[in-house]
């Protein structure tokens, strides 16, 4: 039997709000007994991992320069030889010791996040060249409908990055240094701005 077209109302859209920690981080949300620890938390290393040990933080800010403190971040990246810990990864087997994916919310006071990781390996772009190293990145948080993406080049990498084929695409060149981490005593500090000025590049994919 064909139902009015008024029957069934189309569902109003909705933010990440709070409710995206119950579901993804439900131990930091203070809920235990869903899963031991939460998915993607803790270090993507162990003592056996091969590369250089990392440590990726910054904090995702709004367009009045307010960092959010209810925003979660996840990476996902190649290990120190270029290889993705993927079943769509053919090029060769990736370190079993690494992870190669994290999720962390941030900080309710602060608003940062923190990850424990290696320096990634150069990967290949579509037609062959080789990216610079970087780390993919992506950020929910309330008021994003659509979860965010962008990715993390390192200051230090000045020659790949240049060669970088992704980098090289973006029109607005003042814009690239907004995907640049820049070292931080021991660590890479990489703010993402959603708006404003230094607004991060994000990328539709």
């Amino acid at each position: 039997m064909v139902q009015p077209l008024d029957y069934l109302k189309e569902t109003a859209s909705q933010t990440a709000g709070p409710y995206v920690h119950i579901g993804c981080t439900p131990n930091f949300a203070g809920i235990s007994g869903v899963y031991e620890k939460d998915l993607g938390s803790g270090p993507l290393v162990n003592d056996k991992t091969r590369g250089e040990r990392i440590t990726v933080k910054g904090r995702v800010i709004d367009g009045s320069g307010t960092a959010l403190r209810d925003a979660m971040v996840e990476i996902w990246q190649a290990d120190a030889d270029g290889f993705y810990d993927s079943p769509s990864e053919t090029r060769g087997k990736a370190d079993p010791n690494f992870l190669g994916w994290g999720r962390c919310p941030a900080d309710m006071e602060t608003g940062e996040y923190v990850f424990e990781t290696i320096k990634p390996g150069r990967v290949p772009f579509a037609d062959g060249r080789l990216m610079a190293p970087h780390i993919t990145v992506w950020i929910v948080a309330r008021g994003i409908n659509i979860g965010l993406h962008t990715r993390m080049y390192f200051a230090d990498e000045a020659e790949a990055n240049a060669a970088d084929p992704v980098l090289a695409r973006i029109e607005h060149k003042v814009r690239v240094p907004t995907l640049i981490a820049m070292r931080d005593g021991d660590a890479y500090r990489f703010d993402i701005h959603l708006q404003g000025e230094n607004e991060t590049v994000f990328f539709d994919i």
